[in-house]
Formats: C-alpha cells, sequence, structure tokens
C-alpha cells in the first residue's frame, strides 16, 4: 500500500491511501505583531475619527509604557510561579513589600540599592509562599490571601517606624532618588517632526514610537529585556523544560529525576522577586510617587489577570500588561475627550474581534461582542464628555470588555494549584 499525499494529483488512484498536510500555524510571534499592527490601526482611526490627538500622542504612549511596567512585572512573577505549578495569588503583597524595599533601599544607598532591596523583599515574600504551599500544601489561594495581607502589615508597621521619624507621616516615605532617564536623542527628534506634520498613520506611529524611545529609565530597560530572557530559560534550556514539567505532571518529572521541590521554589521565589521589581517601578521612576500606603492599588491582581489573558506565554502578558497600561495612561493624559474617544476605539477593535471569532466559529464569543459593541457606541453616542469621577474606570471598563470578547483557548499548566507530595501519585 502506498502512502501518498492529497495535495498529489493521483492522490485519489485505486490502492493509496490519502494523507492530509497539517496546516501551517502562524508563529506565535508573528501574531503578536499583527494584532500590534492591528491595534495601531485602530487607534489612527479613532483618533482622526474624533479629533483626539491623544490617543496616539507620544505623551500618552510614554505615561502607558510607565504604568504598563508594574504590571508586566507582576505578570512575569505569575508566570514563573504558575508554570512551576504554584498559583501565586499574593503578588500584591510581594509588589507591596518591594514598595517599600525600594523606598528603604533607596533612601539609604541610591537606587540600585532600592532596586535590590525592593528584588529581595518581594523574594522573600515568594520564599514565605513557596515554604506554606509547596512544604506545607496550604491551599495556594488562601497562602496568597494571607502574603497580601501580611505584605500590608508589614510594611505599616515599617513605615511607622523608620520613615515617621524622618518624614513626619507614618503613610509615606521621605524624598527619594530616583531612576535617570535617557533618550535616543537623533531618532526622538526626528519621530517628533513626524507627529507634529499630522500625516494620516505616519505620524500616530511616530507619537507612539517616540514616546517609548524618550526619556526612558534603566529599569524600564531591564523589564523589556526579561520578556524574551524568561521565554528562553522557559522554553530553551533544560532548567526550564524541567520547571514546566513541574507545573504540568510532577510526578512523572520526579519519576525522570526532577527535584520538583527545589525547581518550585526556585520559580516561586524568583516570581516574589519580579513582583518586588513592579513595586520599586512604582517609586523609582520619574513620574511617580514616592512609597505611599496601598500604593500598588490592585496591580498585582491586574498583572494576574494579564497573565491569565497572556496564556501563560510571556509574549501574550506583554500584550495585557500593554493593554492595561494604555487604558490608564490615557485617562491620565488625555482626560475625558480622550476616554470617550478611546470607547469609539474599542467598537472598532471589537468588531474586527468578533469578525475573526466568526471566522473561527465561536458564536457565542462573537455575539457577546457585538453586544459589548453596541453598548460601548451607545455610551460614545449619547455623551460629549465623560464624569470625571468616572474617567479613570471607564477605561478599565473598555478593558475588560475587550480582554472578554477577546478570550482565547486558554490552557493553564495542568497541575497548577494541585497539592504534591513526593513519592506520591
Amino acid at each position: 500500500m502506498v502512502v501518498t499525499d492529497v495535495s498529489r494529483p493521483d492522490a485519489g488512484s485505486p490502492g493509496t491511501m490519502p494523507v492530509r498536510r497539517k496546516r501551517s500555524r502562524i508563529p506565535g510571534w508573528l501574531r503578536g505583531v499583527i494584532w500590534a499592527v492591528i491595534a495601531i490601526a485602530v487607534i489612527s482611526t479613532a483618533s482622526y475619527s474624533t479629533g483626539a490627538a491623544a490617543l496616539t500622542s507620544s505623551n500618552t504612549a510614554s505615561t502607558a509604557l510607565r504604568l504598563a511596567l508594574p504590571i508586566l512585572l507582576c505578570a512575569l512573577g505569575g508566570l514563573w510561579a504558575e508554570r512551576a505549578g504554584v498559583v501565586n495569588i499574593g503578588l500584591e503583597g510581594m509588589m507591596i513589600l518591594g514598595t517599600w524595599g525600594a523606598a528603604w533601599g533607596s533612601y539609604n544607598g541610591g537606587v540600585w540599592a532600592g532596586l535590590v532591596a525592593a528584588l529581595a523583599f518581594g523574594a522573600l515574600g515568594g520564599l514565605l509562599h513557596a515554604v506554606a504551599t509547596v512544604t506545607f500544601n496550604v491551599n495556594h489561594i488562601v497562602s496568597g490571601v494571607a502574603i497580601n495581607l501580611l505584605g500590608l502589615g508589614v510594611t505599616k508597621y515599617l513605615a511607622n517606624l523608620i520613615f515617621a521619624p524622618v518624614s513626619g507621616n507614618p503613610r509615606q516615605s521621605p524624598v527619594v532618588p530616583k531612576f535617570d532617564t535617557y533618550s535616543a536623542s537623533f531618532l526622538s527628534d526626528w519621530l517628533g517632526g513626524l507627529e507634529k506634520e499630522q500625516r494620516v498613520g505616519i505620524s500616530d506611529v511616530a507619537g507612539i514610537l517616540r514616546g517609548l524611545v524618550t526619556e526612558v529609565a534603566p529599569l524600564t530597560m531591564i523589564a523589556i529585556i526579561l520578556i524574551p530572557l524568561s521565554y528562553y530559560i522557559l522554553w530553551r534550556t533544560r532548567f526550564g523544560l524541567r520547571l514546566r514539567s513541574c507545573g504540568e505532571n510532577p510526578v512523572a518529572a520526579e519519576s525522570l529525576g526532577v527535584n520538583v521541590y527545589l525547581h518550585k521554589y526556585v520559580a516561586v521565589v524568583i516570581s516574589g522577586a519580579f513582583a518586588g521589581m513592579g513595586g520599586a517601578s512604582l517609586v523609582l521612576l520619574r513620574g511617580g510617587a514616592d512609597y505611599l500606603e496601598n500604593q500598588t492599588n490592585g496591580r498585582g491582581y491586574i498583572g494576574l489577570a494579564a497573565m491569565i489573558f497572556g496564556n501563560w506565554r510571556p509574549g501574550g502578558l506583554l500584550g495585557g500588561a500593554a493593554l492595561f497600561g494604555y487604558a490608564d495612561g490615557l485617562q491620565l493624559a488625555g482626560g475625558g475627550e480622550a476616554v470617550l474617544a478611546l470607547l469609539y476605539g474599542a467598537v472598532i477593535l471589537v468588531g474586527v474581534i468578533v469578525v475573526v471569532q466568526l471566522f473561527r466559529r465561536q458564536w457565542i464569543a462573537a455575539g457577546l461582542g457585538v453586544v459589548g459593541a453596541g453598548v460601548l457606541y451607545a455610551i460614545y453616542w449619547s455623551n460629549d464628555t465623560l464624569p470625571s469621577d468616572l474617567i479613570p474606570y471607564t477605561a478599565h471598563f473598555v478593558t475588560l470588555i475587550v480582554l472578554a470578547v477577546a478570550s482565547q483557548r486558554l490552557r493553564p499548566p495542568q497541575a497548577d494549584g494541585q497539592p504534591y507530595r513526593r513519592g506520591e501519585d
């Protein structure tokens, strides 16, 4: 019996068995680039249709980059923990520890000392979570909530003990040194010229790119480098393969000689360190405040949502963090009119996503998308501007709708959150 390919003319001849060719899949990085191009095109269209230049301005892009950074780092921390099979709801508490550590270290030894202290405090929170979940098999959600409460209490006590005598306020630190910023001067000036020319499409892209290369801090560059570095370590090294096997099937990994406990501990400690670095970005970047009580404002949970949106992949969580950061940055840089214009852009984007869902025959998701687009357009059509009290929440509401409509077939690690005992099936 001869096995032939269905693409050949004689594939259906007697005595042969047709073989289906697998459809070539679009690489993940290329899919991300395509969606980024679509998003920029949608924002550009909304900007010129509504007259809201803030949608693609360099100021909005720069603010969005700064606000996306803590979410990105928390999402990256969640990725490391959950790929090893440990659910890390405690990212918020580890981030809180990082904000205090950054302020304390920076005040006493400079910005780099503040970054190291933030890493150390966040890693300490991760270590506590690992002891509870890996060694004592405490429920991961319970342990994470306890870490969040502990982070709030510990930082409040330390701030009252150390910062209050210096600043006179137990809820905040004294002024701390912050990272210097750097710009690609020639490129920034050239892009600034293109942005001012107001060319359709070109000026929009120039404004966004200019915001990403102007006044960038070393911490921002480190965070961006950590994305491909994490991908390489987790998916292209023996250590990463073993770590991910602990999150998929720890019993099988143990049978092959993998030290499951060690890999889980390393992953959760690294997760806490990244969350602490996210806290440092709130304190040590120019444009942000010094240490304040409750400074994180739930960004640890948003980082966890960005990780889930990204399907537990580094590139995907980058897109989720960028989406949340842009929504936050726009309401700060553009105000109510810009946020209202974002509603118009969201309608267009949801329409694109609905078409994709229809192509994939995901009828329920497409139907929800149509309803969501209708609600957003009704809000846009019936308002000239938005109340100032609703502006901070409207952008997040738009983001949640886009995330819900763009939901994909999520695949978490199979053993994520499951208890593990050495030697047990």
